[in-house]
């Protein structure tokens, strides 16, 4: 933001852009995995992400009149084909909420409350070994929907221990798979990163591989929806693993996210690339969500990777956020920060301040803190800055390796960014949207997750067939 030297009457100009604009959006909420901004669409308009796109989820497919709300009902109804949620639960659940009034709190007390249930017996006999995989992989599911929005909730402090449930369930998920993925911790600097492979069977084959990178605030089990059985199924290896900033990275080891990803993907190489079950000259990397920056950043220096998907492309996650949230950051720390608290801050409605602590946690463990303490961050500069520094304008074009940029109708929180990286790539290349006529609007496909591992994974073999 350029500002006049002595302009020192602007404030009020500001909190009524805030207020009418960035505000208004941010109240709209964000989804699991999605940018570390709000969910509008990066415009001046003040529309909610719904109204932007047009109606671009109609009749049943709005679960819940607010936006952000909607999304992530959406994205826990389509994990259901990969048995990572249920029809009838995820349904009741929202009936359940829109009975007692959309909130922060009774989302929250609903999901969590449905992960509290599956992990207990069913009806009936007792359950075998496969009804506990599955049921947990659900509760895992449940205890990640409750989880995003938890810091809006009257408990923001139980965030840490409903993190600990969520991945609690996903473990006793994964002990009770055939084969058990391998558990490992690979290093990592100070603090090493879990990291869970999943193969198709014991008889190390060298087999053909992807990692599967998760965005902001997603959880395991979206990387298990969103590529392992579709991996498993073709014959491949899959790895799901923790980067700073995300999961046990993020909420217990408080490591908060790197603009450096080739550095946390190399050492996954090197420990695939030792493994025998591994092909070394096909490993693939794909990127989900905000991962659609992380993992072509990686790329652009990791030159083992063998192919790379992002889903969405995606070059600045900055642009994420609304414009008048944008113009907060200036050069210099003192005045930006005072932006922030004496002219923002006391103008921000509830719902966008709750947004705002759970999309600036990932960038800064102060305001993860105190975040659980109820309280809004006052160091607006530093995760900002952090988040900024995502952009990967300027190296985009060192990737080697074959690319497919996924975009999607309706994208709602990078819009155009997927062609913008689709013309800057200077690698093999493939784009391709998917669309509403398919069931799969809307950032990373919520509804069609399954139509999303089959173009994915249908490139991928095309791209790295058999040897």
């Amino acid at each position: 933001m350029n500002r006049i030297p002595g302009d020192r009457h602007s404030g009020p100009t500001r909190r009524a852009l805030l207020t009418a604009g960035a505000g208004a959006a941010l109240a709209a909420g964000c989804p699991r995995g999605g940018t570390p901004g709000a969910p509008a669409a990066a415009s001046s308009s003040a529309a909610t992400p719904t109204a932007a796109a047009g109606g671009i989820t109609p009749g049943v497919m709005t679960l819940f009149k607010d936006p952000g709300y909607n999304f992530n009902g959406l994205l826990a109804l389509g994990a259901s084909g990969a048995g990572a949620a249920e029809v009838g639960e995820v349904l009741t659940a929202v009936n359940t909420i829109n009975g007692s009034g959309l909130t922060a709190q009774t989302y929250v007390k609903t999901f969590r409350a449905l992960g509290d249930q599956l992990l207990k017996a069913p009806p009936g006999a007792p359950a075998d070994g496969r009804t506990k995989q599955f049921r947990a992989l659900r509760a895992a599911q449940y205890y990640g929907q409750a989880l995003f929005f938890v810091l809006g909730s009257d408990d923001p402090g139980s965030e840490e221990q409903l993190y600990k449930a969520g991945r609690g369930a996903w473990d006793t998920f994964c002990d009770l798979c055939d084969p058990a993925p391998v558990k490992a911790n690979v290093p990592y600097g100070s603090t090493p990163l879990p990291v869970w492979f999943f193969r198709p069977d014991t008889s190390n084959t060298p087999r053909p591989t992807v990692i599967l990178t998760n965005g902001s605030d997603g959880q395991n089990v979206d990387m298990w929806t969103y590529g392992v059985p579709a991996a498993l199924d073709r014959g491949w290896n899959a790895l799901v693993y923790d980067g700073p900033g995300q999961g046990q990275l993020l909420f217990v080891d408080q490591v908060v996210f790197t603009p450096t990803w080739e550095k946390v993907v190399t050492p996954l190489v090197d420990w695939l690339s030792a493994r025998p079950d591994v092909d070394p000259a096909r490993i693939a990397l794909t990127g989900l969500s905000m991962a659609g920056d992380l993992a072509p950043r990686a790329a652009a220096f990791e030159t083992r990777i063998a192919a790379l998907v992002a889903m969405p492309g995606c070059l600045e996650p900055w642009l994420g956020f609304p414009p008048e949230i944008r113009q907060i950051l200036t050069p210099d720390k003192q005045e930006t920060n005072d932006i922030w608290n004496k002219e923002v801050v006391p103008e921000l409605p509830p719902d966008a301040a709750d947004v705002m602590k759970k999309r600036f946690e990932p960038f800064s463990v102060p305001a993860m803190l105190e975040a659980r303490q109820g309280k809004l961050f006052t160091d607006f500069y530093t995760p900002a800055t952090r988040i900024q520094a995502l952009s990967i304008t300027d190296v985009v074009g060192r990737i080697k390796a074959p690319t497919l940029v996924l975009d999607y109708e309706g994208e709602q929180f990078y819009p155009g960014q997927p062609r913008r990286m689709y013309d800057a790539l200077t690698s093999p290349k493939d784009y391709l949207k998917l669309t509403a006529a398919e069931g799969a609007q809307l950032h990373c496909s919520p509804m069609a997750p399954q139509l999303h591992c089959e173009v994915v994974f249908d490139w991928l073999q095309k791209t790295l067939p058999d040897r």
